[in-house]
Parts: C-alpha cells; structure tokens; sequence
C-alpha cells in the first residue's frame, strides 16, 4: 500500500470533465502502483479514514493519472477544493462484482445475451455498475428494461443512454 498527501483540485473548463472534483497523483506513485501503465486501472484503498474500492485512475497524459472524487467520496472525507487528503491505495484486482438481476432477465431475451456476450468485460461493467448503484427497487427494475431493450437493439451502454436520454427529451 502506498500512502502520499494530495490536494483536491476542480476542473474549471475541460471538456466532458467540467466541474470535476478529482485528485492528480504523482508520476513516482502510479509507477509504484503499475510500472510502466499508460491506461486506467482500478485502486482500492483510504482516502483519509474514508474507504474506497475499484475507483479508476484515469490517464491524462506523459505518465499523469487522475483519480475523480465523486459527490459521497467528498461527502465521506468532508473535504472540498483545495483541502489536502491523507491517501492510502494499492491496486484493485478483485473481480467486479455482476449483476445477477440482469443476467436472469437476459436469459428471457435470446438477442439481447447474445449481443451482451459479445461485449468485452469493461464494456458489460457498464450495464452491471449503473444497474447496481440504483438506489431504489424501480429504479433498478427500469435501469433493466432500458438495458434489455437497448442490448436487443444491439446497443453498447454509452448509445443506449444517449437513446433513452433523446427519447425522454422528445417526450
């Protein structure tokens, strides 16, 4: 386990990251964590006395990686812009967690597996990750039916929330 302070910090204007409260780690500390990794890899660890699992560092260029601090990861350090954070992180290896839900109700729907098998892992850690972080019982049941719906018409998850978003919008 590595552990290093660091400073949050807020994207002002850059792209699809405005806004976002995030965290730059040192060049010394992703090569501890992954030598010589370019792409995004999954931590596990204590920011502050707040635990965290499978967050993404993401890759911003010339060895730099960013790990983006979400609304309740800022809520469980009690922290904003600026203020530093006592950070302890090792690499997440463990196996993302599916979800069983979904995978009942694809067997339902012979073209929708089909087209969901196909996709890579990553791209199936889409569908199982926003399914699962439902806060309600229906919300959960329409995240399902979107998804089903969206994977029969062969959809990889970023199409299918655009599709759904336009045919809310057009409503």
């Amino acid at each position: 386990m590595i552990t290093f302070s660091a400073v949050l910090q807020k994207f002002a204007s850059k792209g699809e990251k405005t806004g976002w409260t995030y965290i730059e780690l040192p060049v010394e500390v992703t090569e501890s964590l992954k030598p010589g990794i370019r792409q995004a890899f999954r931590v596990k660890g204590k920011l502050d006395n707040f635990p965290i699992k499978s967050v993404s560092l993401i890759p911003m260029g010339e060895g730099t990686f960013i790990m983006a601090i979400n609304a309740s990861m800022r809520k469980g350090i009690q922290k904003e812009k600026g203020a530093i954070v006592q950070m302890s992180l090792e690499v997440d290896d463990d196996p993302l967690p599916e979800s069983a839900d979904l995978l009942a109700c694809l067997e339902d729907e012979p073209n929708a597996l089909d087209f969901f098998n196909q996709l890579t892992r990553g791209h199936q850690n889409y569908f199982y990750n926003w399914i699962e972080s439902a806060k309600t019982p229906q919300t959960k049941a329409d995240r399902i039916a979107k998804s089903i719906r969206g994977l029969a018409m062969g959809m990889g998850y970023g199409e299918m929330i655009r599709y759904f978003k336009n045919q809310n919008s057009q409503s």
